[in-house]
This record gives C-alpha cells, sequence and structure tokens, in this order.
C-alpha cells in the first residue's frame, strides 16, 4: 500500500476555486491509479474524479465534468484536483486514494485521511 496525504481543503464562496494535493510515500506511486472521492454528512462516498497511472485517462463524475481537473505529477509522487466554479452542493470531505484500475471504484485500496471542503452559497 502506499500512505497519502491530502492538503488544500477549506471554505470558499460558490463560484470559487481550491486546488486539493495528495502528497503519497513509496517508491511506486506512478503505478497506482488516483482517485478522488467525497462524502457530504449523510450520504454516500462519491467516486468524484481519477486518473490513470500513466496521466493518459481520466474519469470526472457528471456533477464536475468541466469543472474539476484531476492531475498528477509522478516524478513528486503528487495527485492534485483543481476545482472551479464551485458550488454548495460540493461541499464534503474529500478523500484521495490509490488504486489499480482507474475508473472501478472498488479497485481503491489506499485512503488518505480527508480534507473538508465547505462552499457557502
Amino acid at each position: 500500500q502506499v500512505q497519502l496525504v491530502e492538503s488544500g481543503g477549506g471554505l470558499v464562496q460558490a463560484g470559487g476555486s481550491l486546488r486539493l494535493s495528495c502528497a503519497a510515500s513509496g517508491r511506486i506511486f506512478r503505478r497506482y491509479a488516483m482517485g478522488w472521492f467525497r462524502q457530504a454528512p449523510g450520504k454516500e462516498r462519491e467516486f468524484v474524479a481519477a486518473i490513470s497511472w500513466s496521466g493518459g485517462s481520466t474519469y470526472y463524475i457528471d456533477s464536475v465534468k468541466g469543472r474539476f481537473t484531476i492531475s498528477r505529477d509522478n516524478a513528486k509522487n503528487t495527485a492534485s484536483l483543481q476545482m472551479n466554479s464551485l458550488k454548495p452542493e460540493d461541499t464534503a470531505v474529500y478523500y484521495c486514494a490509490a488504486g489499480w484500475d482507474y475508473s472501478d471504484r472498488n479497485s481503491y485500496d489506499s485512503w488518505g485521511q480527508g480534507t473538508q471542503v465547505t462552499v457557502s452559497s
């Protein structure tokens, strides 16, 4: 497994932007697909975005397409989620995760501790 630490969450007004970062430990980071999940109070965890180990393939849930961009830097062992045009419904705890198949939410088995994103209206 790989150890993951998220940063970059916070409070922002609707329409604003935040950039989440995920720092990973371990020499084999580049072998992992990376994903971002979120969970709002009283709701199930949602698979938001993902990127393949090479960065060549990405996935986004429909509700964030055109607003969020996932990226990774294998040389720095980091993954990021740029979130623009934020909406109150984006409010949640965001989790970084590592897995084996970027498009399969069930393949993610390493998780960060989560970072809170709050979007005010």
